[in-house]
């Protein structure tokens, strides 16, 4: 039945050649030394080959094939099958006579057994998960030990009853196998059957075949470098069944993945794997690979695992090492380095006999049926197995299932690596396969390989590993198509064929065989059942003891495996079981066992480890020994001659001082960045925050229930006055005023949380900011009920509060999310837009300090750099002596959780460290030296402080019911020691406020000054300068700042089995400091910036050995890396407790100490340097007296009855790299110092934290980049990576870059609040009013976001506000007397004859004006001749006067409002597309310009119905004008136009307020060259482009066009309506022209008593545009008017002012302009200032009427930019940018001056304005002789005054015949102008002349035609020009002297 050949393996043979070959191939140059195979095999395979197929004799012996069957790929010759006979029954699981086989049908049946026959499970391929039952002859089966089975068959058929089958081959053709190969009873029948109680028939025992023993690989693990991270994807239960996954386990959906299928389908597939595993150790024995038969890819740093093609078996033909394919391994061209992958076979089938073990049976297991767990598994390996999923099914368990865990985490892990080549699937990368299942489980048995004994999976390490072996197998495929270049041969599949299913096993074994049984490989026939039975059986029998990984293969099912990773390490498993808990799971299991007493049996033990007895009755004893006084060493001393003394003779101590609540740099920038954050939302197009609408500030911060977190928060919002500074409250306001603004996140959080919704609701023009504190903690979703258990109410409270609809909805809520741990807001699917993240910024950016503080923060990133640095000692530091005591106790007790052993220890040592500072030195031996440290300083401090003052130990118990118990114990402890006074112990629990004994109550108020009898401290902070230890208690810190006094950070005891990236960073965020930056730099770091007190002198333990210490400092200070290496031992006699044998043992030896134990100055890390460090300079180390050589090792275990065990050890340099000194218990003789407070080392040291080991090792391992490990683990429970296929965190990334990072690589659990975000239907899945705020812990987050809030406060109340000019009329006293006056004081318009009466007032009363030239006039006062202006000269460029001013609902915005009633206006609108306008050309010609001038209009579609097209979308003909007689309110008559350079975002073209929402037609007037930018930010406005030759013109020419075009507009209207039959008078005339800075209009209400009467009163009220416009367009009359105008407004306005209704004088900045009227009045196009003025005296001059309205005022807007702050003079040369002079703007012809690049009419008036004394000397103050100015206004500064008289014909002029002129200004006179108008006027002898032309040769012929030398004379040298280049036109100047 069976066979045997002649190449049977022998043991010692197969361990000989495998030993040679793997030494050959070490020493061998050649890349393929010859594998084992060949000389193993090859001979006996020759002869072997002619036995093919033919007969065999059965052997019990034989060894079986793969349990895989055969091979897919191998050549075969399947099994030849009799055909049944006809009309026979062929069903699977029936027999030939039809009759049901199968178990589960027939276990109840009675069936009939013969005498000596067993009933017995056949397995049947085709029926997998059946067994089939058979009665057979128990002779022909093995005993127990596999032996006595006779040779052949004999079975009958229990279903139809046929007996006597001879044969297997025949039984199993009636009972339908249906086999491909020759039946085997060896393989077939696996398993007895059995009767159970109820007298069912199931599965038995396995039957145990002699050879069939499953085949195993065992490896020992090396020691690694770096501590690896238990996975830590499963958040929730761990899964007992596979029908039971756990939260997150099956994310296919999310994460794409795509299950590979067999290995055979990806032929293309690289079995290369990736780069090396094992810790950049590249010892060769461990790089023993397979010989493989497939090519490899050369990469010298590859792994080495090659697939394998297994050996030969039976039926392989031509298998021959010597074939091309195996010739060709590892040597293509181009390897840089010898690849270390040269393999060595390994014998495919090891005899039963290598394994030394007994014959074992293994059963076949159906995979439907359960495997059973056996009973006391966890008594028998003291810990739970936990079992990973892998590949395939995974079989059902049953029985004792409490003892075992299993985790879906690494089907996950791979399921996703297989969706790997996602990212290549849009390149086409059809040759790029995912890494196949054999390669990944290939992989995982490498790695597990490598992990140390103390290290542990992580998952994450795992997806790496997987990613570099697909990376590198299609290195060649992933850069053609990431060049993306065509490529001339397509790209070739990657030489190296994929690893099989049935060369797995092989492969996986040759894996494990070199170390010593680490790892162990079960390799399975049917299905894992039978491994997973026969790991059990190994467990039970103890043959597992030094293994920690089982894995279990089976290769059989159709090509693909199924597969499952046990660990039964020790303290693997454990940690691994315990990290699979829940944070509920977890408490709930700790509660148990507190409360069903297992404990006790635990801290029984503990106690009786102290040798002398049992602690508690060494403690009474104590007690009553001592009920007398105190020792004298724990006595407080008396006042050292340091100590200072106040005036009352108590003591002072200078170091106590409470932290001021000032606001630091740092906190300010932040404000600032938030505001500006805030600013961008409402300036964004998306009109979610209208920040104009709101007038006030309101807040609430919502934080984590924590008691002392929120009375935390209630003092900040007290200290900060923000509650003032946003007038939420009044002066004196209480406390509980201010808890309405903070909401502690419990039970009664709603109804708070309500009355705030309630509030927004009502209050729309306050802002609300809702500040979600502490934001990374509860993200769980509300809509996960199962999750929210009783007694957590909270759970989900975040997401149903701050999520709800209201708050989403609410347009006037802005959520701030602060957190120091923000990742798990940084999903795919959160709700914070990336730009809306604030990140606190660096201190330091290139080296330059950005934020001078006299602080410096201390985080996480700086405490590693501290410990890795060398230079100090190091402030993370672990305790070895404590974790090889919990070590030992684990396994001891297994059934206890680690948190409950840790706990109890650790309070051991706390009590042992207390009892042997009180007096008890020899419990020394009971405590670790840091414990004992711990002990010392805390009850030592006080005594060095004149004042008392102790330090802090925080001793961190997540775990509520153990931090009681710790409480309960230490504070016995405290009690028996007579310490209550000493120091006290506060337990801190988040639901419970701060409890304190009255003595400290009293000694904090004496600290801090408090005369309140009942003031209780509420905060820790409260707690400065107190002796105590704080038992920290919660699952998570929630926010709870800790005080300066803070020394030591006990983390010893935090969950380390279960850490994600945030739950690590917060717990050492409980040590986060500020440390005073202004130490003396030339010190350098001493120790004594570390508790070991620098005062008390350090010595080594022995003085020979201090050159060697020095050495290796000074060697780790060089080499940094070395202090990353962890103790290879596993026992309490490491380096680090050996360092404490001296100080332990010299404390004993000397006199009782009194003073703290020095700290060895060594750490395991090794220490940072020589202990003279430590010194007081120029000190020399001194030895102890008595002191002899360091103690011998000790050999203790950890397990000995010592709590200390073995600290009596020797640091030895090869260990640990460096010698440490420890330090002796100082005695007093050694202190040289003054005693120091300790608060004063706090100002500069920030605490020392105490780790587990695996933290600590978290921590500190970084990868290439210098990453810490920690930062790569999975960022929270609540998310989970989106893809294996991820690159790795980077140092160099920024806060910015990490949190895209994680926003494209994690996506939220289905727990989390942000899962169903995407589901919502928004594209932009965003909210747009919620930020988060990402900073350090306790580096002032709350001070920043507290600050935002009072400085959004003062910009919204400036937002509302506006600087509008406020400046007095000017030359008020130089006014028009006059008789007469319009005195009907009640008129609302103007009556037109009583108006025309009015005389023109020339003076100029416009602030704006002040520094122009007085006009004179006849009706001047000559009594004000020595007037002049006010302002004195030095005067001219001081800041102009403003208000602030309250903004009116009808006031005009510039781009930055938004708000709902404007969005269609603004063109936010629905119906209009954005940007959605027409450009249209408009010519007219202008006679005077002797050209024609060429205008484009932009008008959007929402406005083209104001206009005329010659057809739709044709040509536009006009611009629609209504009639004179329209008297509909609904809309303004006249256009409006804007003419605005440089304020496309300050400019105030928003007027829909100002026009009360009615419709009018507004153009801005814009320059060609920014017509982008002002359709950009107004795309709804229509704009009038100028042509580009006005580019550099003044606002002359905006005003000259739009009057022209309008004038022309109104033919064009006149002759289009007078088609339709109304008359050209009708059409309205009007235009405005207003400034672009015009922001509010008032109304002035008079009330008058009479008509004569003095009683005269007046109020002034804002009103809108609309209301002005349409009264003065409803005037009778007003055609007759040519320039209407209003009162600048002014705070200074007199009443006399207001009096008169109307004035004719001048009007400026908003102008109602009848074009009609002046047609043949221009304004100057060439003129960039005063060309209002110039305009003004035109119309009057030519008989016009102006109407000032002096009831209505206009409000200037202050605009720090643009309009004629656009114009800049520089030099056209040279490019030095400096301001150029105004006595420069003008220079004598044909001179070598510089040019400026300036228009020439700009330089004349600007020189003219500053330097016209130059010109009219004589003019210069003196009012009685002004220069006569022709035809033009140009301003000649303040100090000359000018007298305008027009040349045309009937015009109005001043009567001059009076008047004597000091000169005469000629200004481009025109032909009206000649001789004889001249001689009309008198001058001064002397008075000057000045006539300016465009050029040269016109000045010689103006001065001809004028006769103007007649009565002047000219020198040649009085010819000037402006300093222009010819190119720029310059103007030409002749000046003269009167004769």
């Amino acid at each position: 039945m069976g066979n045997s050949y002649a190449g049977q393996l022998k043991t010692t043979r197969f361990e000989e050649v495998l030993h040679n070959s793997i030494e050959a191939s070490l020493r061998s140059s050649h890349l393929v030394p010859r594998p084992i195979f060949s000389q193993l095999y090859l001979e006996a395979e020759q002869q072997l080959s002619s036995l093919e197929g033919g007969s065999r004799v059965d052997n019990e012996e034989e060894e079986e094939e793969g349990e895989g069957g055969l091979e897919p790929s191998s050549p075969s010759n399947p099994y030849q099958l009799q055909p049944p006979p006809e009309g026979c029954c062929t069903t699977d699981g029936f027999c030939q006579a039809g009759k049901d086989l199968r178990l589960v049908s027939i276990s109840s049946d009675p069936i009939d057994v013969p005498a000596g026959f067993l009933l017995v499970g056949a397995k049947s391929p085709s029926l997998p998960d059946h067994l089939l039952v058979c009665a057979v002859d128990r002779r022909f089966l093995p005993d127990d030990n596999g032996h006595n089975a006779l040779l052949g068959f004999s079975g009958n058929c229990v279903g139809c009853g046929k007996k006597g089958f001879c044969y297997f081959t025949e039984f199993s053709n009636h009972i339908n196998l249906k086999l491909a190969t020759q039946p085997k009873k060896q393989k077939h029948l696996k398993y007895y059957l059995v009767r159970n109680a109820q007298g069912a028939l199931t599965k038995g025992p396995l039957i145990c075949w002699k050879g069939s023993e499953i085949r195993g690989r065992q490896t020992s693990a090396r020691t690694g470098a770096s501590s690896l991270f238990p996975p830590l994807e499963s958040s929730g239960p761990p899964a007992a069944f596979p029908s039971e996954p756990s939260p997150g386990a099956n994310p296919s959906v999310l994460m794409g993945a795509q299950q590979a299928g067999a290995a055979s389908d990806h032929p293309s597939l690289s079995a290369a794997p990736g780069p090396p595993l094992f810790n950049g150790r590249d010892s060769p024995k461990h790089q023993q690979l397979p010989k493989s038969n497939l090519p490899v890819p050369p990469r010298p740093a590859a792994l080495g695992i090659l697939s394998n093609s297994g050996p030969p078996k039976k039926r392989h033909k031509g298998w021959s090492p010597e074939s091309p394919s195996a010739a060709d391994a590892g040597c293509l061209p181009g390897a840089g380095t010898r690849a270390k992958c040269e393999s060595a076979g390994v014998s495919c089938l090891p005899p039963a006999g290598l394994l030394g073990a007994a014959p074992v049976a293994f059963p076949v297991v159906a995979s439907g049926e359960p495997v059973s767990v056996p009973d006391n598994l966890l008594k028998i390996c003291k810990a739970k197995p936990v079992i990973f999923k892998g590949h395939g099914n995974f079989p059902y368990l049953c029985g004792n299932l409490n003892d075992v865990v299993v985790s879906p985490l690494l089907h996950t892990c791979y399921r996703n690596s297989q969706s790997i080549s996602r990212a290549y699937e849009q390149c086409g990368a059809t040759t790029i396969q995912p890494i196949s299942e054999e390669m990944q489980l290939l992989l995982t048995v490498y790695y597990l390989v490598q992990l140390a004994a103390d290290q542990v999976p992580l998952m994450e390490d795992l997806e790496q590993i997987f990613l570099r072996s697909w990376r590198e197998s299609h290195l060649t495929e992933i850069r053609q198509y990431q060049q993306a270049q065509p490529q001339l041969f397509p790209p070739t599949p990657s030489a190296a064929a994929p690893v099989t299913s049935a060369q797995l096993p092989w492969l996986a074994g040759l894996a494990a065989s070199s170390c010593n049984d680490s790892v162990h490989v079960i390799e399975c026939a049917y299905s894992l059942a039978e491994g997973l039975s026969e790991m059990f059986r190994l467990l039970v029998e103890g043959k597992l003891a030094k293994t920690n990984y089982v894995v279990i293969i089976c290769a059989c099912r159709n090509a693909a495996i199924d597969s499952c990773i046990a660990v039964t390490g020790k303290y693997q498993a454990r940690i691994l079981s315990e990290s699979l808990l829940s944070p509920a799971e977890y408490q709930k299991e700790v509660k148990a066992e507190l409360v069903t007493g297992k404990v006790d049996s635990l801290g029984a033990f503990v106690s009786t480890l102290c040798p002398e007895g049992d602690i508690d009755v060494l403690l009474d004893k104590f007690h009553q020994e001592n009920q007398g006084p105190m020792s004298s060493s724990l006595t407080t001393p008396s006042i050292s001659q340091a100590a200072s003394v106040d005036v009352s003779g108590a003591p002072v101590c200078t170091s106590y001082r409470l932290e001021p609540h000032g606001v630091r740099p740092f906190q300010l920038a932040v404000a600032q960045k938030l505001l500006s954050h805030v600013c961008s939302i409402a300036d964004s197009s998306t009109q979610n925050l209208d920040l104009g609408s709101f007038e006030k500030v309101d807040f609430l911060i919502c934080i984590p229930p924590s008691e002392v977190t929120y009375q935390q928060t209630l003092c900040h919002v007290w200290h900060s006055g923000v509650l003032l500074e946003l007038g939420l409250e009044e002066e004196h306001m209480t406390k509980q005023r201010v808890e309405q603004y903070v909401l502690k996140l419990d039970a009664e959080a709603q109804t708070k949380f309500k009355a705030f919704l309630q509030n927004s609701l009502q209050n729309p023009h306050t802002l609300y900011v809702l500040i979600h504190d502490h934001a990374h903690w509860d993200l769980v979703s509300s809509a996960v009920q199962n999750v929210c258990s009783q007694s957590e109410p909270c759970v989900g409270l975040v997401d149903r509060l701050l999520n709800c609809r209201e708050v989403k909805e609410a347009p006037n809520i802005v959520t701030l999310h602060v957190t120091s741990f923000p990742y798990a807001l940084q999903t795919q699917h959160t709700l914070i837009s990336p730009y809306n993240e604030i990140h606190w910024p660096a201190s330091y950016s290139n080296g330059a300090d950005l934020y001078h503080e006299n602080k410096k923060y201390f985080g996480l990133a700086e405490f590693i750099e501290s410990t890795l640095s060398g230079q100090s000692l190091p402030l993370l530091r672990y305790d070895s002596s404590f974790e090889a005591m919990v070590t030992a106790l684990g396994k001891r007790f297994p059934r206890l959780h680690s948190a409950v052993i840790r706990t109890l220890v650790l309070v051991q040592h706390y009590a042992a460290a207390l009892m042997a500072v009180s007096g008890l030195p020899q419990m020394k031996n009971h405590t670790s030296v840091e414990t004992l440290e711990i002990a010392q300083n805390l009850l030592h401090a006080p005594a060095q402080c004149p004042r008392g003052h102790g330090l802090m130990v925080l001793l961190r118990v997540p775990c509520a019911p153990l931090a009681a118990v710790a409480y309960e114990r230490l504070a016995h402890v405290r009690a028996r020691l007579a310490l209550q006074e000493r120091f006290e112990i506060v337990l801190g629990n988040p639901s419970a406020g701060v409890t304190v004994g009255k003595h400290f109550v009293k000694q904090l108020k004496m600290w801090q000054n408090i005369e309140d009898a009942a003031w209780r401290p509420q905060t820790y902070l409260e707690l400065e300068g107190l002796p105590c230890i704080l038992i920290l208690s919660g699952a998570d810190p929630l926010g709870e700042s800790l005080p300066r006094s803070l020394r030591y950070c006990d983390l010893r005891l935090i969950n380390s089995s279960c850490l994600a990236r945030t739950a690590l960073e917060q717990e050492l965020a409980l040590a986060a400091y500020f440390v005073s930056s202004e130490l003396p730099s030339d010190k350098g770091p001493r120790s004594e910036a570390l508790e070991s007190d620098a005062e008390k002198l350090s010595s080594t333990d022995n003085e020979e050995e201090e050159p060697g210490t020095e050495a290796g400092s000074a060697l780790e200070r060089r080499s940094p890396v070395t202090r990353d290496r962890p103790c290879s031992q596993d026992s309490a006699s490491s380096p680090l407790s050996s360092t404490a044998s001296g100080s332990a043992l010299a404390g004993e030896a000397g006199a009782p100490p009194a003073g703290p134990l020095q700290r060895e100055q060594a750490r395991s890390p090794p220490p940072c340097g020589p202990s003279e460090e430590g010194r007081v300079p120029g000190e020399k180390p001194r030895s102890r007296a008595g002191q002899g050589p360091p103690p011998a090792a000790s050999t203790h275990s950890p397990g000995r009855r010592s709590l200390h065990a073995a600290v009596t050890s020797s640091c030895q340099p090869s260990s640990s790299g460096s010698c440490s000194s420890a330090s002796a218990a100082a005695s007093s003789a050694l202190v040289l110092q003054a005693p120091q407070c300790s608060l004063a080392k706090a100002c500069r040291q920030p605490p020392i934290v105490f780790l587990p080991k695996l933290v600590y090792d978290m921590v500190l391992a970084t990868d290439s980049s210098g990453l810490p490990k920690a930062a790569s683990l999975l960022p929270s429970p609540s998310v989970m990576w989106a893809s294996s296929f991820r690159p790795l965190l980077s140092k160099a990334m920024t806060s910015t870059e990490q949190s895209l990072y994680y926003r494209q690589w994690t996506v939220p659990r289905p727990s989390h609040m942000d899962y169903g975000n995407r589901a919502e239907g928004r594209v932009d899945s965003f909210h747009p009013r919620r930020l988060l705020l990402s900073g350090p812990p306790q580096i002032g987050k709350t001070g920043a976001y507290l600050q935002f809030l009072g400085i959004l406060s003062r910009m919204l109340i400036r937002l509302t506000e506006v600087d509008v000019y406020d400046e007095e009329e000017v030359n008020i006293r130089l006014g028009e007397e006059s008789d007469w006056r319009y005195l009907q004081l009640s008129d609302p318009w103007p009556e037109l004859q009583l108006f025309k009466k009015l005389p023109f007032d020339y003076i100029i009363h416009d602030p704006k004006y002040e520094d122009a030239s007085l006009i004179c006039s006849h009706q001047q006062s000559v009594a004000s001749e020595d007037g002049g202006t006010s302002r004195k000269p030095e005067d001219l460029y001081v800041r102009r006067q403003t208000a602030r001013m309250r903004l009116s609902k009808y006031a005009a915005y510039d781009t930055y409002h938004h708000c709902e009633q404007c969005h269609q206006y603004m063109g936010f609108h629905p119906r209009y597309q954005l940007y959605e306008s027409t450009l249209h050309a408009f010519a007219f010609s202008y006679s005077m310009l002797g050209e024609e001038i060429r205008l484009h209009f932009i008008i959007p579609k929402s406005k083209e119905h104001h206009f005329v097209f010659s057809q739709p979308g044709g040509q536009l003909e006009s611009m629609r004008l209504p009639l004179v007689t329209d008297k509909s309110r609904e809309y303004i008559k006249s256009p409006t136009f804007t003419p605005t350079t440089g304020r496309h975002e300050h400019g105030l073209f928003n007027l829909y307020h100002a026009m009360d929402g009615a419709s009018h037609l507004h153009v801005l007037v814009v320059k060609e060259y920014e017509m982008a930018i002002y359709k950009k930010y107004w795309p709804n406005h229509i704009m009038l482009v100028l042509p580009s030759i006005f580019n550099s013109a003044g606002v002359g020419a905006a005003h000259f066009l739009i009057k022209e075009l309008s004038y022309h507009n109104l033919e064009l209207e006149r002759s289009r309506q007078e088609e339709l039959g109304i008359k050209p008078q009708d059409i309205w005339p009007f235009i405005v022209i207003s400034d672009d800075s015009c922001v509010m209009w008032n109304a002035a209400d008079v009330d008058c008593a009479g008509e004569r009467s003095r009683e005269f009163s007046w109020t002034e009220r804002n009103v809108s545009l609309k209301h002005i416009m349409q009264h003065i367009e409803a005037a009778p009359d007003i055609t007759h008017y040519a320039l209407i105008g209003m009162r600048k407004w002014s705070s200074k306005t007199r009443a006399s002012q207001v009096r008169e209704p109307f004035s004719r004088c001048h009007v400026h900045d908003f102008v109602i302009l009848n074009v009609d009227l002046t047609q043949n009045v221009q304004y100057n196009q060439n003129r960039f200032t005063c060309d209002d003025v110039d305009f003004n005296l035109r119309v009057h001059s030519a008989g016009l009427l102006l109407c000032r309205f002096n009831r209505f005022s206009v409000m200037k807007k202050q605009i720090a930019v643009g309009g004629h702050r656009s114009f800049h003079i520089t030099s056209k040369v040279s490019e030095n940018a400096a301001a150029v002079l105004p006595a420069q703007y003008i220079c004598a012809p044909d001179s070598k001056h510089t040019f400026l690049a300036a228009p020439a009419q700009l330089l004349l008036e600007k020189f003219l304005q500053y330097h016209s004394h130059r010109f009219f000397p004589l003019a210069l103050k003196n009012l009685s002789h002004p220069v006569l100015s022709v035809d033009c206004y140009l301003n000649l500064g303040p100090q000359v005054s000018v007298c305008y008289v027009s040349s045309r014909p009937h015009s109005l002029n001043v009567g001059c015949s009076t008047l004597v002129f000091s000169g005469l200004l000629l200004y481009l006179c025109d032909s009206f102008v000649g001789a004889g108008f001249l001689k009309k006027f008198h001058f001064l002898k002397g008075a000057t002349l000045c006539v300016i032309c465009q050029d040269r040769n016109s000045l010689r012929q103006t001065v001809v035609r004028l006769e103007l030398e007649e009565e002047w004379q000219f020198r040649l040298r009085d010819e000037f020009q402006t300093a222009n280049a010819a190119e720029d036109r310059p103007l030409f100047f002749l000046t003269g002297r009167h004769i």
